[in-house]
């Protein structure tokens, strides 16, 4: 945030200074205000750069929330570029972190979700997959339809299809910017399109691929509006659907047909909403202070001191008011907001709690918390992190709309031919000035506003309000009929339909994961995200797998196929409804290693299953002989924590506590071991697997209900056979430039060789991947089971190919592996693995680039710390340096390939655990030089505050990441013990010890190698 404000105040102020010179005085007698990103104003003297991010958006937020009249209300504000959606229920929702353009900032904001689909969105058809964005047009050269020579986009479609219509736009367009739209020209384009895609458009006109393009485009806005409702416990339907923005109104009720809304809202102003919303905000002065509370106790005691409270607020509201009696305005106009940050003891997620008159803040606390997670924590203290005052001046607040008369259909300007569901249509225009309040509009028709078009659907229907604004009421989608749906049929692949479905599948992934994150409690999993869900068919195939953890990604295909024939084994008792499975073996479950654990579910439809889903999850401490069961020195699986092949975790409905529990304690009768040390967050981070499959169940539920079970099913293995197709092109293409034969070797620190040989085949882009060479298994703990392997190799191949492509079994099809037995591979089911999830999969992706010679080695290791005593175990990665490639510098402190977790943050990590973070900073000079820079690692030092036992399993300490085509390698890691006296001790690779209060552990994380010979 800091970076942010230094890098954008500047320039903003600049443009206010040259602003005000262009009136009298500079303006220094009027009064001048600016949005902010929480929708309120504030002075041009209290208006920083990171408060301005999404200052335009929010001015929109604003001018729906004022002048629509229902709620609650979805936003959809959809541009040139890109489409934002929010919610208003009646009260402003703020987030205090966001994540935009890859850079977070921690300051009040409305909650907008921006994706990249808008007007200009180009168009793209990727081995048979309609792609929307997220490149765009932009401005210039635009969509072709400008005459600018530009790029085919969504506003090309919706000209095509007769959804825009030339004579009522103004010739503006062309290189002299006195031409009209060239419909014309964007239908040749599309024709070139078809003309070069044949093979997967089987005989599609240029109009069924135009509106095959904007149902994409619609799916991919759906889903950030499903993410801001159903993800967090709000039904859909009951939400009206608040359109504006330039492009927002044709879109709207195709929008609100597919997520099963009935009311859109379309101002008058729609498409300047953003300024209108300006006119009317609030001018805001917040005030804040942290705290360090009990708010109240299990036994039901308040512990916080209310009169401390009020006076602490009252305080601050007398500051907030100040502020906004010195900007000019007076006393009484001026209402106060009040706020208490709380949280459980133990968790990190603090919700913001205003007080109202109804409810005290616990209540108030204890109700919201339930609706956001699911869940509530019994016996746990509330505590209060922060006081919060926001200052208001409410702005002005146009008055509700009278009730209007039915006046029936007005007259139509004319008639146009537009392209809906059903084919051409005959539909009539009509112009906004001749409409009146009352005058009710049917569709399919179209209405040209001064700023924006309004698309009539079939079904939907309109009233024009007595201030002009469009009511819309929008006809139920039909469902499908499950009778008709199991005849007889063959359903065969459809691009646009392929294109929806993969938007679809991945998006309840999503979802799974974010309820995954909201209902956890541990750090691992709702701060580091540590975890992955995914979708598979019913024989166990990989269909959707969110990108969250990529050295999940293969393995997690093996361990539900290997639960499917373990529970229908001979003497075993079956796959039942209201059944839940767990397990975490790495040899003979089809894990990645024990900490990581997966939770099935089987998903019925009349009484047989159809689909699974399933979420892993790395858990802090399973036991095991060291504090968060990532021992350095292990040698065997036992001594790597508890063990599980295939158990219950729900039975008939009912979560086995019991078994669990004692499976998780089964370590501790070990000598030497322990039984898991966080068995509370355990239980509670199983459960929260299990809510989140139960989300993935639900959605799949939901899309059955809307395509039928037949059609879904058989779009799974579409999907999967696209990302085959894709992997297989990109196999024949590096066939033809290099050769069927390509070869890499590379050795872990130990000296053991991971060699890969791969041998493809240039008709069929069928390959072989034969790890013959490969070392030993070793007795140390970084052997890495073959689903480690899968899993390395479908994320190479998934980046390596120049596109966005589905996560699925597919990327495996067209390959074959030689993975010889007893090797470091492929060991025994006995032997130490910990390490090979995160060290040695990184060395199988560094070769496997490496023989494909796609980009410099990267920091090839995930530096796991872990720390703890017989009560906690804490655990993390550590970032480093990526590998610089053929037209990019490496990354510098970022996870790279087989992780992407994020670093707890420092006020997390000194508040729960005893240890204080004495430095995290970037590695200067630790990237390999080369034409092409490889990343920087990172220095991180950590102190206790008592003593601990601390731990680090890592590699590349030895041996540098490579660089390539004459870029240099990037530098070896350190692990490194600072003594009392100063003395400083090389702990290597592989280290663990108590670390008594005073000592310091010094971790340098490895750089990434360089690519290119440098040029002097």
């Amino acid at each position: 945030t800091a970076c942010a404000a230094a890098y954008l105040t500047p320039k903003i102020t600049t443009y206010l200074d040259s602003f005000r010179k262009g009136f009298d005085s500079n303006l220094s007698k009027v009064p001048l205000t600016f949005m902010k990103s929480d929708g309120g104003l504030a002075p041009v003297g209290d208006f920083g750069g990171h408060q301005a991010i999404l200052s335009g958006p929010a001015g929109g937020v604003v001018g729906y929330a004022k002048t629509t009249p229902s709620r609650p209300v979805i936003g959809f504000d959809m541009g040139g570029t890109s489409t934002d959606v929010s919610r208003y229920d009646g009260h402003w929702e703020h987030v205090f972190e966001t994540v935009t353009a890859g850079v977070a900032i921690q300051a009040p904001q409305l909650d907008i979700h921006t994706v990249a689909a808008g007007g200009g969105s180009r168009l793209f058809l990727r081995q048979g997959l309609l792609v929307v964005g997220p490149e765009s047009a932009r401005a210039h050269p635009g969509p072709v339809c400008y005459r600018k020579n530009g790029y085919l986009a969504v506003t090309d479609a919706n000209a095509v299809l007769g959804r825009v219509i030339p004579e009522y736009f103004p010739s503006i367009f062309g290189p002299n910017e006195d031409e009209p739209l060239d419909v014309q020209g964007a239908r040749v384009a599309f024709q070139q399109l078809l003309q070069t895609a044949e093979e997967h458009l089987d005989g599609k006109s240029v109009e069924e691929l135009a509106y095959g393009f904007l149902q994409v485009a619609n799916e991919a806005m759906c889903r950030p509006i499903r993410n801001l409702t159903q993800m967090r416990g709000f039904d859909i339907r009951t939400h009206t659907l608040a359109c504006f923005g330039g492009a927002g109104p044709q879109h709207a009720c195709a929008i609100a047909k597919a997520l099963g809304m009935t009311k859109v809202f379309v101002h008058r102003y729609g498409g300047v909403l953003s300024a209108y919303g300006l006119s009317m905000a609030d001018a805001v002065h917040e005030e804040q202070e942290p705290a360090a509370e009990v708010y109240s106790t299990p036994e039901g005691g308040v512990n916080t001191d209310i009169a401390d409270r009020e006076a602490r607020m009252t305080h601050l509201a007398e500051r907030a008011t100040e502020q906004l009696v010195k900007q000019g305005y007076k006393k009484e106009e001026i209402v106060t907001e009040q706020y208490l940050n709380m949280r459980y003891d133990g968790t990190d997620n603090a919700i913001m709690i205003q007080e109202t008159p109804e409810t005290t803040y616990g209540d108030a606390f204890h109700s919201q918390y339930m609706r956001e997670f699911g869940f509530d924590l019994v016996g746990r203290n509330i505590l209060v992190d922060d006081y919060r005052v926001r200052a208001v001046v409410p702005g002005e607040t146009p008055a509700a709309p009278k009730a209007v008369e039915p006046l029936g259909p007005p007259p139509p300007r004319g008639t146009a031919r537009a392209y809906f569901e059903n084919g051409w249509e005959d539909v009539s225009v009509y112009k906004e000035e001749d409409l009146k309040p009352g005058h009710e509009i049917s569709g399919p028709s179209i209405i040209v506003q001064d700023i924006a078009t309004v698309v009539l659907e079939i079904g939907c229907n309109a009233i024009v309000t007595a201030d002009g604004d469009l009511d819309i009421t929008v006809a139920a989608a039909e469902e499908v009929n499950e009778e008709d749906e199991y005849g007889e049929i063959i359903i065969k692949e459809d691009p646009v339909k392929l294109s929806i479905f993969s938007h679809r599948f991945m998006g309840i992934a999503e979802q799974m994961g974010r309820t995954l994150q909201r209902t956890a409690i541990s750090v691992n999993m709702k701060e580091r995200l540590d975890f992955s869900c995914a979708l598979f068919t019913s024989d166990g195939g990989l269909v959707a797998n969110a990108p969250h953890i990529p050295v999940h990604l293969g393995a997690m295909q093996s361990a539900v196929k290997f639960q499917t024939e373990y529970w229908n084994s001979e003497g075993r008792e079956g796959i039942q409804e209201g059944d839940v499975f767990v397990s975490n073996h790495p040899q003979l479950a089809g894990g990645s290693h024990l900490p990581d654990i997966t939770v099935i579910t089987p998903v019925f439809h009349k009484g047989e299953i159809i689909f699974f889903v399933a979420s892993r999850g790395h858990h802090a401490d399973i036991g095991g002989i060291a504090p968060g069961s990532m021992p350095p020195h292990s040698t065997c699986l036992e001594d790597e924590g508890a063990m599980i092949v295939g158990f219950k975790l729900v039975r008939n409905g009912q979560f086995q506590e019991e078994g669990i529990t004692k499976i998780l304690m089964e370590p501790g009768k070990r000598e030497g071991s322990s039984g898991t040390r966080n068995l509370r967050d355990n239980l509670s981070d199983l459960r929260a697997q299990v809510a989140a499959n139960n989300s993935g169940i639900r959605l799949l539920g939901e899309l059955v209900q809307e395509y039928g079970l037949k059609t879904v099913q058989a779009y799974m293995h579409f999907i999967q056979k696209n990302a085959e197709l894709s992997v297989r092109h990109m196999l024949k293409e590096f066939a033809k430039k290099n050769g069927s034969t390509a070869h890499a070797i590379d050795f872990m620190d130990d000296g053991s060789p991971i060699e890969l040989t791969v041998t493809i085949d240039k008709e069929t882009g069928s390959a072989v991947f034969d790890f013959t060479g490969t070392g030993p298994q070793v007795r140390g703990n970084h052997n890495a089971p073959p689903a480690v392997t899968y899993s390395a190799v479908i994320y190479s191949l998934r980046s390596m190919v120049a596109q966005d492509i589905p996560l699925n079994q597919g990327c495996l099809a067209p390959i074959e592996f030689i993975i010889p037995e007893y090797t470091l591979l492929n060991p025994s089911s006995d032997a130490g693995v910990v390490g090979g999830n995160v060290v040695t999969s990184q060395r199988v992706v560094d070769v496997v680039l490496g023989a494909f010679r796609a980009c410099a080695a990267s920091q090839g290791c995930m530096n796991n710390l872990t720390f703890g005593n017989e009560k906690f175990g804490y655990y993390e990665t550590i970032a480093g340096g990526s590998g610089a490639g053929p037209t990019w510098e490496g990354r510098s402190g970022v996870h790279t390939h087989c992780t992407n977790t994020r670093i707890t943050d420092p006020e997390i990590l000194e508040r729960r655990y005893p240890v204080l973070l004495r430095q995290f900073a970037l590695r200067h000079g630790s990237g390999g030089r080369g034409a092409h820079k490889g990343g920087e690692g990172v220095i991180r030092e950590i102190e206790p505050l008592q003593p601990l036992v601390m731990s680090m399993l890592s590699e590349r300490r030895v041996l540098h990441p490579y660089g390539l085509e004459g870029g240099e390698p990037g530098a070896c890691g350190r692990n490194l013990l600072v003594k009392k006296g100063g003395i400083v001790v090389n702990m290597g690779g592989r280290c663990s010890g108590t670390l008594d209060v005073g000592e310091r552990l010094l971790i340098e994380t490895p750089g990434g190698g360089g690519y290119g010979a440098v040029v002097e």
